[in-house]
């Protein structure tokens, strides 16, 4: 049966790799899986059929069949719960492996989307300097842990997993923030997951998206 995802028509990322489809296409790449992307406006994503698919009407989804998913973690999940190649055999680094999935959706990502938020929709409060300041303290806190974890290793765990996928793809929102070069390893870390060819068509796939509607 033939995977499809949705994706936005006109990514606001602007080909940068940062929208959630990313994240499902790198997973797909990873472990070989041919699919198909259904591209939506933003009117078509709060109409009656993508909502059937996603009540909040958002992108990514994902249709197999029968089966229809959101959500990009629980989507890259299910990938790599049927798929060779992101999460280990043994039991336990396959639990490791989807504790840093969780890891990477509820602890780190929250402060670094609170930071995207109020730099689009509260710049001009009086109180947003002290606000962005705030999150980004926040956001420090986290990459300090995590770059004490990480420290002189390659990955998360022994080998590359959707724990990684997951990660990389937070941290890659922070590229722009001049936050992520403080650290040395973590920078490092990313660009290790940038370098991965299946990254690399994932993101090819999503930037062709962009140009081909900058173009049109």
């Amino acid at each position: 049966m033939t995977i499809t995802i949705t994706a936005f028509e006109k990514s606001p990322d602007r080909g940068r790799g940062l929208a959630r489809d990313m994240r499902v296409r790198w997973a797909l790449e990873e472990v070989g899986e041919p699919y198909e992307v259904r591209l939506l406006s933003f009117k078509a994503m709060k109409e009656p059929a993508h909502l059937a698919l996603h009540p909040f009407g958002q992108i990514p989804t994902y249709e197999e069949g029968d089966l229809a998913l959101f959500e990009s973690g629980s989507i890259v999940f299910h990938i790599a719960e049927r798929h060779a190649g992101l999460l280990p055999d043994a039991a336990s680094a396959r639990a490791r492996a989807i504790t840093w999935m969780f890891a990477a959706l509820s602890t780190v990502e929250p402060p670094i989307i609170d930071r995207a938020t109020a730099r689009i929709q509260e710049r001009d409060q009086i109180w947003y300097e002290q606000r962005l300041s705030m999150v980004d303290q926040r956001i420090r806190q986290r990459l300090n842990e995590l770059s004490r974890y990480l420290g002189s290793a390659d990955w998360l765990d022994e080998a590359f997993s959707a724990g990684d996928l997951m990660m990389i793809s937070v941290l890659l929102r922070l590229k722009d923030s001049g936050i992520l070069q403080d650290y040395h390893n973590l920078s490092a870390y990313v660009a290790r997951g940038e370098a991965r060819p299946a990254y690399k068509r994932a993101f090819e796939a999503q930037l062709a998206v962009f140009t081909a509607a900058s173009t049109a």
